[in-house]
């Protein structure tokens, strides 16, 4: 009445018959009691209302393009001005406000505009509809203030993300939305912060992604639908739409080239420059928002050829082979193992793994975080057939053979002998370089064998591979210190053409609390380690914290334990299930009667006459979950306690010792003390010289130290050869074997367990733990592969 409208629509879509019958069912009860009709309420005003059945074309959520699909027109969008409040509908003054706006006018006149305003922020007021969906435990449609942060969307009223995976990415605002990354989860949902974010608040949309979703894919995925409802009036969106999604789809298919990026951002902008409609100027947002927070996803599509997520599947692997940092071409030796092919399971496994009895012993295996069987029942035990093809064939070792030399004035030299260093002359030195490796350590192989036990790596096991390395022609110069015993000139004038560092990161950080340094019984837990592993094992003491909830945490506490001491506990601020340690050490340790201290962080380091006597602690409680998707650990006030104690082991992570740098070289120095490289080929700022492993990204697992072994190798070859550096080829797999015909007994196979030492048996020593599968188990376990490479 107060516009003077006597006619109104309802816009619905023809393939919702529920909402349909609904809305004529209020529309048949606004007429039955008066407020629909002529005279309403004795008013002398008269209104009715009409359903117009849509088509469900997207681009009707543009106000003129919907008023020209109720005239009976097709739905496209026109120029403003003239706006619909002057000539809509008909060509006559219009009003147009979607459900959600009029849903919010009952609530408005029943408890007043104060009340509403009071709701959201200063700009963006009352509430928001989304519909919440995707990789989160509670979907559906939720109403929410504004202003409310991303996160407590996500992990209060969603539940966070399902089976143990991680948050990456949450798609807001419908197919026109961006992308919002996890290290922007406080952002407040209001229209301009979203904005801010290249996403929009737009239909409420909300998809949540975890780590499994490949973003270049989710880019593509969107811009389909928005391509295809595209009206085509105007020429940016008709045309820049199906060129965003031709050079997405190069890109996914593999024939990316560098210059796609430039022009996705090109095209991208334009569109939303020019376009008519929000339609237009919206559709490119997954794209734009994706390359601004996911660039390294589409740098890896280009120059790898190599979708990280194992989703675009011309250039993917099975999802086990594409989650492993190096590509290990899983499903090829589990099915070899499957079909009793042992030896040839391990000639495929040693093609990419120069280390496979250790990575079978020590690798987190995040492979079977990604194996679809996991799906059905449990995921295949990959890293322990790794293990049993690699130790049945142990022998075969001895009949390597040197590998031939083609390039012998191009001498390589490797600083360090940890995972990275060895795989790196592993690869030259078969692609025939003379390689040196520089250890200043007494015994070779790093933090494998200066900061694993032996009880979950035996030294054995540890030199035979390393012989292998040596048998091939890599030759290994210890008690070396490059920077001190020899200089980096020293070494060029020696005729060394090229350099890796992979130095590891073995210096302890500090906790930054007082008393750490003023007592003799605290130690970090890195030099514990080392000392026991390379010098002496004798009880460190009676009653010992570890403080930390990592793999060096738990190390330290077992090592302990096998040492004589009579307690141990572990200290660590959060609860177990965010402990980033592997699940089946923590295990371990709790049957070997370990103590786990959970919600406690030491406050200061407590001494007597020159000793650690105590440590005083503070109980903590969970707070907001921080950007690792973990709630954030908040001290209790006035909770303070005390934990009698004679040693104490700090494990709250590692940094590159950098002392050897004597400073004839300037290396870009990160803020971590790590070398700055470039990512892709792994090249510091100095020609010549690269650097990988702990020593770049800090601690990080055997697994990674090994991928950037062979990602540095490529580009060491291409620097001499002077070859333009293409990328770095991830395996896909070798062979395709036939599926095993399973009888009805293989269908009820189940994941082993592992054989391993009784828990009172391997407290006291330091003999290997886990025992590893027999043959049998093996091969029924290989039997169990669902075999996704077919």
């Amino acid at each position: 009445k107060a516009i003077g409208a006597h006619k109104g629509y309802i816009y619905v879509r023809a393939e919702y018959p529920l909402a349909i019958e609904r809305l004529h069912t209020a529309i048949g009860q606004a007429k039955e009691y008066g407020l629909l009709g002529e005279d309403i309420l004795g008013s002398g005003f008269g209104m009715d209302i009409e359903l117009y059945y849509g088509a469900g074309a997207f681009v009707c959520g543009e106000e003129t393009a919907l008023m020209r699909s109720i005239e009976g027109k097709r739905g496209m969008p026109r120029p403003r001005p003239p706006f619909p409040a002057h000539k809509g509908l008909w060509d006559r003054p219009s009003v147009l406000n979607n459900v959600e706006s009029l849903a919010n006018v009952p609530q408005i006149i029943y408890r007043g505009a104060d009340w509403f305003s009071s709701l959201g922020t200063e700009k963006s007021k009352g509430t928001k509809v989304f519909a919440l969906s995707g990789k989160v435990r509670n979907i559906g449609l939720i109403e929410v203030p504004m202003g409310i942060p991303l996160r407590s969307i996500i992990y209060d009223i969603g539940g966070g993300i399902p089976d143990g995976m991680k948050f990456k990415a949450v798609q807001l605002g419908g197919p026109s939305g961006g992308c919002i990354p996890a290290n922007l989860l406080e952002t407040p949902v209001d229209y301009e912060s979203i904005a801010e974010t290249g996403a929009i608040v737009g239909s409420g949309g909300m998809v949540v992604m975890d780590e499994t979703s490949c973003m270049v894919d989710i880019a593509k995925f969107f811009l389909e639908f928005t391509a295809e409802e595209s009206c085509g009036k105007c020429t940016p969106c008709r045309e820049g739409t199906q060129q965003l999604l031709h050079i997405l789809g190069r890109i996914s298919d593999g024939q990316g080239v560098p210059e796609d990026l430039d022009r996705l951002e090109r095209i991208g902008k334009t569109l939303q420059s020019a376009s008519l409609c929000a339609l237009g100027g919206s559709a490119p947002n997954p794209v734009l928002s994706t390359l601004r927070y996911f660039r390294h996803e589409y740098e890896a599509h280009i120059y790898d050829k190599h979708c990280p997520s194992g989703v675009c599947k011309r250039i993917s692997a099975p999802p086990c082979q594409s989650t492993c940092p190096m590509g290990q071409d899983v499903s090829t030796y589990t099915a070899l193992i499957g079909h009793g092919q042992v030896e040839k399971a391990w000639e495929i496994i040693r093609e990419e793994n120069p280390l496979p009895m250790v990575l079978g012993r020590v690798c987190p295996h995040p492979c079977e975080t990604n194996c679809r069987r996991g799906e059905v029942d449990e995921p295949i035990s990959i890293c322990a057939l790794k293990r049993f093809a690699a130790d049945k064939m142990r022998d075969h070792l001895k009949a390597i053979e040197p590998a031939p030399v083609f390039f012998p004035d191009d001498r390589i030299a490797v600083v360090g002998s940890g995972p990275a260093g060895l795989t790196v002359a592993y690869d030259l030195a078969k692609t025939g370089y003379p390689v040196t490796i520089f250890e200043a350590l007494p015994k070779p192989g790093g933090w494998l064998r200066a900061g694993i036990p032996e009880y979950r790596l035996p030294r054995d096991v540890l030199d035979d591979e390393i012989e292998a390395i040596k048998r091939l022609g890599v030759e290994i110069r210890l008690g070396v210190r490059v920077g001190e015993d020899l200089t980096f000139d020293q070494l060029r004038n020696q005729g060394y053409k090229a350099f890796f560092i992979g130095v590891g990161a073995h210096k302890g950080l500090k906790m930054g609390i007082p008393g750490e340094d003023e007592f003799e019984g605290f130690v970090d837990a890195t030099t514990f380690l080392k000392k026991v592993n390379l010098e002496e094992k004798k009880s460190p003491g009676r009653k010992i914290c570890v403080i930390g909830g990592g793999n060096s945490a738990i190390d330290a506490a077992r090592t302990s334990l096998r040492l004589g001491a009579e307690e141990v506990h572990i200290v660590y601020r959060r609860l177990r299930e965010q402990m980033p340690a592997n699940p089946a050490e923590i295990e371990a340790a709790i049957e070997e009667g370990i103590h786990l201290d959970f919600l406690t962080a030491p406050v200061r380091i407590l001494g007597e006459g020159g000793k650690v006597v105590g440590m005083e602690c503070i109980q903590n409680e969970l707070g907001e979950p921080d950007a690792s998707g973990r709630r954030r650990p908040v001290p209790i006030k006035g909770s303070e306690f005390v934990i009698e104690c004679d040693l104490i082991l700090p494990a709250i992570g590692q940094e590159p010792d950098l002392s050897f740098l004597n400073g004839d070289l300037n290396f870009e120095i990160g803020r971590w003390h790590n070398f700055v490289v470039d990512e892709k080929t792994l090249a510091t700022n100095i020609p010549g010289f690269f650097a990988g492993g702990d020593a770049v990204t800090g601690p990080a697992t055997v697994v990674q130290a090994v991928a950037a072994g062979h990602r540095a190798a490529v580009s060491i070859d291409c620097y001499l050869r002077e070859k333009a550096y293409t990328g770095y080829w991830y395996p896909k797999p070798h062979l395709q074997l036939a599926k095993l015909e399973l009888t009805e007994e293989d269908e009820k196979l189940v994941r082993p367990k592992m054989a391993e030492l009784p828990a009172v048996e391997r407290a006291s020593n330091f003999e290997e733990a886990e025992l590893g599968l027999d043959e049998r188990s093996a091969l029924c376990e290989a039997r169990r592969c669902l075999r996704c490479d077919l």
